[in-house]
């Protein structure tokens, strides 16, 4: 089996392990991620979109928006979507607590690490902690993912 073929071999719930890490590329909440997210949100409070609006409330730049920060842990950008391909049924629930401000041009630094693994008859449900860290190394953002995926039959 090449390199290639094995990296497409699809993981099935007894293949994984608690301990399991999945570190998501950085971003840079940006001006443009900031406008973005306030396109599809259609969240306009100005807390998250007027610098002086912010200064005037005690903060050095605009506040990112809690969901904003929440996204970042979205598995889709990383590398467990192609792991799970043919035995991922879906994303059950997602939950999260915002630690610390997050601010336009932090850079955040997501991962999900495996937490608890529930077997079911046919199925699992693979339970992640959710991390973001901003460029301080300060952890700005903690909550947790369940995906429902097969089992190996």
């Amino acid at each position: 089996m090449t390199i290639l073929q094995k990296s497409m071999v699809t993981k099935y719930f007894e293949d994984f392990s608690v301990g399991d890490k999945y570190v998501i590329p950085s971003r840079t909440q940006t001006s443009a991620i900031f406008s973005m997210f306030q396109a599809a949100s259609g969240d306009n409070d100005p807390i998250h979109y007027d610098k002086e609006f912010c200064k005037k409330r005690g903060h050095p730049e605009m506040l990112a928006h809690g969901l904003q920060v929440l996204i970042q842990t979205a598995a889709g950008a990383g590398s467990f979507p192609s792991e799970v391909r043919d035995s991922l049924l879906g994303l059950l629930e997602v939950c999260g607590k915002m630690l610390k401000p997050v601010y336009r041009e932090d850079t955040l630094y997501p991962q999900l690490i495996v937490s608890n693994l529930i077997s079911q008859n046919i199925t699992g449900i693979i339970e992640m902690k959710a991390l973001v860290y901003n460029q301080n190394n300060i952890l700005v953002f903690e909550g947790f993912h369940k995906y429902l995926v097969k089992k190996r039959c």
